[in-house]
């Protein structure tokens, strides 16, 4: 039985504000909508959606248990055009035959802009 991953739930403290983040960086499509206690962004490019979930006080946000990391062709472009709507990335690190950049949203959890999906197939078969 194949079971693709679907969606990816975040919580946050400020749902809007979160949605708003993976909307202007990332290119989800919401209406930015709370149903039934979620806020629901759909992927442009196919993939996982998101679903964005209220946070209890108990929750401790920005715990890097889980990274999202999107697929990104050119990453210091993504990174500049980034850095001029306002979220900064780190160093931009090599790996073999790909680059990839950190980041936080909002709510302090990890993600990751990474060209490994791009890289050329000889360099995955080294």
């Amino acid at each position: 039985m194949l079971t693709p991953l679907g969606t990816i739930i975040i919580y946050s403290r400020d749902m809007e504000r979160a949605a708003t983040f993976y909307h202007r960086h990332f290119g989800f499509e919401t209406t930015g909508e709370v149903v039934e206690g979620l806020i629901e962004l759909r992927s442009t490019a196919g993939g996982a959606g998101i679903l964005i979930h209220k946070a209890a006080k108990s929750v401790k946000l920005g715990q890097v248990v889980v990274k999202l990391s999107f697929h990104v062709q050119d990453i210091p472009a993504f990174i500049a055009k980034a850095a001029s709507e306002g979220l900064s990335f780190g160093t931009i690190h090599k790996a073999d035959g790909y680059e990839f950049a950190n980041a936080k949203d909002p709510d302090g959890n990890s993600i990751s802009i990474s060209s490994r999906a791009f890289r050329a197939s000889s360099a995955m078969s080294d």
